[in-house]
């Protein structure tokens, strides 16, 4: 017997239509721009396959908390964009400086949220910010592993852990559920949290 012939076999989860709909808006949007066509003829043969693709392959559903917060969402930018240019202007530092090559290192940054999606998005964010990149995510403890540049000593692995921690926070803030909100908001954010 193989060893597949154990496993349950996977059942599509019935999704209602508001619960894909933001995978569909996004697929449509995907395909408008890998086409750099916006046309209304091209965004529907777009939703076509977008639809062809939610209803035909497993995928599973995108749990949205069901709020955002445009303060924060702004806030978020504004922070990524001076983290991003910062950045930057450190890994050009790296190439032209005397000392050689930076050390790296791959650490592991055990967030306090379980979401796939607010995992993703934080995971998402480091990986833009240059001198870091995602090498792997465990979803059963939401631990993400970073290949990180320029870590020499335990206190500058302590300082990565808490930069994508204070990120979390901030997703949190924008689009986080209202318990891991609330949470934060309390000092009482653990791991694990929804």
């Amino acid at each position: 017997m193989s060893p597949s012939a154990h496993r349950a076999p996977r059942v599509r989860p019935k999704n209602t239509l508001r619960t894909e709909l933001p995978l569909i808006v996004w697929l449509v949007l995907v395909w408008g721009a890998l086409w750099r066509d916006f046309s209304v003829g091209n965004l529907v043969f777009g939703l076509i396959i977008a639809l062809v693709i939610v209803r035909i392959f497993y995928l599973p559903p995108v749990q949205l908390s069901g709020r955002f917060n445009v303060f924060w969402a702004a806030v978020l930018m504004t922070k990524f964009v001076w983290w991003t240019a910062h950045a930057s202007f450190e890994i050009l530092w790296f190439t032209v400086r005397p000392q050689g090559a930076p050390r790296s290192a791959v650490v592991s940054v055990r967030l306090r949220i379980n979401s796939d999606l607010l995992i993703t998005v934080v995971g998402h964010i480091v990986s833009l910010i240059p001198g870091s990149l995602v090498v792997e995510v465990d979803r059963r403890t939401a631990t993400i592993y970073f290949h990180v540049i320029d870590v020499n000593d335990e206190a500058e692995v302590r300082k990565f852990q808490d930069g994508v921690r204070k990120i979390e926070d901030l997703v949190i803030r924008v689009m986080g559920t209202k318990e891991s909100h609330r949470a934060l908001k309390a000092g009482q954010l653990g791991e694990g949290t929804s």
